[in-house]
This record gives structure tokens, C-alpha cells and sequence, in this order.
């Protein structure tokens, strides 16, 4: 028999903690990437923390760092923010059946739904006496907290110590290596790891550095819901 699971926040927030220490020490060095250069562009330190807060994006913020430009148009900013984040619309499709169990946090849950967090939602092992709700929504609100965290603290320090920031937004590229390379090292089912990144190459190669995300998102998707009962077989077997 399932053991039913019960609890309050604060046992999901313990049981939720561990697996997101990963996000953590990325997100504190990225958001606080992100400070820095926002806060280079002579923006009071607060309004970094408030962007983190209300706009929370990741790549889609350090994006936005270079619309302040004025050559920059509205159009523009709307194209090259959709190009960015259109990959979590594939995000999404593959989380509506979870969300949809969570009532009124799914809003949050769609809000909050960046590159790493939904990382941890797919691989994350709830375990047995937590709601899956709450664990889920514990898993979100600690990564923006981690954000929101790095960005004031990137302000700041920029505000404060005056430095060359030059290719510090490397390090959105870097967290990604990171996180990809955990959950390779963990096992499990590698098929749509493989899957992904010979789509991504071939779609570089293909379409050049500007033009190869959708693409590689929509043949991605497209192999791993075809071919969804072969990789769930493949991994039963431990292939």
C-alpha cells in the first residue's frame, strides 16, 4: 500500500533543501553576475533585486541588462526575449499534468519555472510522507530565494568595488555544464540526454549560433514523445 504523504511547508522545505544545494552555489554566482552588470549600467542595487523578483528569467534577465541601450527597440526586445525563452514552452508541456494537481501554486509554478529549477522538478525523488505539491513548490520558491539572493549581492558588491566585469556572464553557460554533468554522472535514463545534445549540434551546424534553438527544441520533443514508450523500456532495463 502507498504510504500516504502528509506534512506542513516546513517538512517540505527540509526534504526540498538538499537537492536544490546545486542550484544554490550556481544561482549565488550567476544572480550575482547578473547584479554586476546591472548594476554597471548606473542602476540603484535595489532595482536588480526587484527585477530578480518580479521578472526572474536567468538568461532572459542577462538579456534585458542590454535593452537599456537606446538603440534597442520595443519589437526587438519582444523577438530576442521570445527567441530566449522559447524553450519553455516545451518546459511546460511536459510539466502539465504535476502542475495541474497543485491549484492555485501552479501560477507560481509557471512563473517560476527557470532552466534549473525544472531540471530538479524532472529528476528530484519526492520522497514518500512529503506532498508532492508542496515539495514541488519548495523546489521553485528556494531557487528564486538563491537568485534573488545573488542579485542583491552582485549590486552591491558592484556598487561598492569596482572591477572589470568582462565575460562574467559565462557563468550562466557554466552552471548549465554543471548540472548536465550531475545528472549524467547519476545515471538513470540517458537516452534523452543523447538525444539532446546530437540535436543541438546537428541544429548548430545547420542553422548557425542565431538560429538553431527552436529547431533543436521542436526535434527534441518531437523524438522524445514518439519514442517515449522505447526510452521508458530502455530505462526499466537500466540501459
Amino acid at each position: 500500500m502507498e504510504q500516504k504523504r502528509t506534512g506542513g511547508y516546513a517538512k517540505a522545505f527540509r526534504a526540498a533543501f538538499p537537492y536544490t544545494i546545486p542550484v544554490f552555489t550556481g544561482y549565488l554566482f550567476i544572480g550575482t553576475a547578473f547584479g554586476v552588470m546591472f548594476q554597471e549600467k548606473g542602476y540603484n542595487f535595489l532595482w536588480a533585486v526587484f527585477m530578480s523578483m518580479v521578472v526572474y528569467a536567468g538568461s532572459g534577465q542577462y538579456l534585458a541588462v542590454n535593452f537599456f541601450a537606446p538603440q534597442v527597440g520595443f519589437w526587438d526586445m519582444i523577438f530576442m526575449t521570445f527567441m530566449v525563452n522559447v524553450r519553455h514552452i516545451f518546459y511546460g508541456l511536459s510539466l502539465l499534468e504535476k502542475f495541474g494537481r497543485m491549484g492555485k501554486k501552479r501560477l507560481y509554478m509557471i512563473f517560476s519555472l527557470t532552466d534549473e529549477t525544472y531540471s530538479l522538478l524532472c529528476a528530484a525523488k519526492i520522497p514518500k510522507d512529503v506532498p508532492e505539491d508542496k515539495f514541488l513548490f519548495a523546489v521553485a520558491l528556494l531557487d528564486q530565494g538563491y537568485w534573488v539572493l545573488g542579485s542583491a549581492i552582485g549590486a552591491m558588491a558592484g556598487a561598492l568595488i569596482p572591477f572589470d566585469a568582462q565575460g562574467i556572464e559565462f557563468a550562466m553557460t557554466a552552471l548549465f555544464l554543471v548540472i548536465f554533468v550531475e545528472q549524467w554522472l547519476s545515471g538513470g535514463k540517458r537516452i534523452p540526454a543523447v538525444i539532446g545534445v546530437l540535436s543541438t549540434v546537428l541544429f548548430r551546424l545547420a542553422f548557425g549560433r542565431d538560429n538553431f534553438v527552436l529547431p533543436s527544441m521542436i526535434c527534441i520533443m518531437a523524438c522524445l514523445v514518439f519514442g517515449r514508450s522505447h526510452i521508458e523500456k530502455k530505462g526499466e532495463r537500466g540501459e
